[in-house]
């Protein structure tokens, strides 16, 4: 079968590439397969979606596009410019082992099993699986439906455990933006108690060390305005709901947090931005660290 391919701006010429030629007919997975040992079959699968394998002058993502004796195939060092984007999801980091992802408000992470609407996940799912079907991805890092920032998957159930397992050790940032109602006039601080969750899944804080798991948030202000007030805040444990409880405890709910005290909505979700996520990589051991501009309508409330 043939795949009918766009010319491209490709010129091997300008670029630092390598190039192989086909000695016999085959498809062009097996035959880079075959080429580089040394590169694993999902490395390959990566530079086909990345758009970095080009047969002469055709740069393609399939996987079994087929080659002929003769033909030319490039592989690219540079990985495409263009970003896969989703509607309310945009992939901001890929490597063999992992994806980070930055999730817009109203966006479930992951969908229930009563629920048939898309998530993180699904989305994620289906990406994965245009390049094999046997392709799965597995959440690490979660935010709440109506909060935005960015989340992190891996690509094998290995390297899932090996994170949830050593997630303390391999965390070195999670930085998050905060609209709080009120004006925060202590310019940093923390907040420290032991949290429980009831059975209508609402958190509740608490100071007895007995009742409940410690959860320890540090904040600075930011910005400051007549109504709100914008903070950078990094909690030190990772508990559900933990800087939205928080920040309630502080008497300065998250802007559009009804579950827990907020009032006003003045960004159209709930104020809570996941900006930074660093962590030494569970396969290279090299720091990944990923940062995310905070949203502008968090920043118009403070012009």
């Amino acid at each position: 079968m043939k795949y009918p391919q766009k010319k491209s701006e490709f010129r091997p010429e300008k670029l630092k590439e390598i190039a192989v030629k086909v000695s016999e007919p085959t498809e062009l997975l097996k035959f880079l397969i075959e080429k580089f040992p040394e590169k694993s079959r999902t490395a390959i699968k990566l530079m086909l979606a990345h758009k970095q394998i080009s047969v002469g002058d055709l740069v393609t993502t399939q996987f079994d596009f087929p080659v002929n004796r003769g033909q030319i195939v490039y592989l690219n060092k540079k990985k495409s410019e263009e970003k896969i984007r989703f509607r309310d999801l945009k992939i901001v980091h890929e490597d063999v082992d992992l994806i980070v992802v930055e999730k817009g408000s109203g966006l479930s992470s992951v969908a229930s099993e009563k629920e048939n609407v898309k998530s993180a996940h699904s989305l994620l799912t289906e990406y994965v699986r245009k390049f094999d079907l046997k392709n799965q991805v597995f959440i690490i890092h979660r935010l709440d439906r109506d909060a935005s920032g960015l989340m992190m998957f891996a690509k094998s159930k290995k390297v899932q455990e090996v994170l949830q397992k050593e997630w303390n050790d391999s965390l070195i940032e999670d930085t998050y933006v905060v609209v709080v109602e009120g004006v925060v006039e202590k310019l940093e601080g923390s907040v420290t108690s032991w949290l429980k969750e009831n059975k209508a899944f609402q958190v509740f804080s608490s100071q007895n060390p007995d009742d409940g798991q410690k959860a320890v948030t540090h904040y600075k202000v930011l910005k400051t305005g007549k109504l709100f007030s914008l903070l950078e805040v990094k909690p030190e444990t990772s508990r559900k709901n933990q800087i939205r409880v928080h920040m309630k405890d502080m008497g300065f709910p998250v802007s559009g947090d009804k579950k827990y005290g907020g009032k006003l909505n003045p960004v159209g979700q709930i104020g809570l931005h996941c900006r930074v996520l660093s962590l030494k990589h569970p396969v290279t051991g090299k720091t990944l660290r990923i940062e995310s501009p905070i949203p502008g309508k968090f920043m118009k409330l403070f012009r």
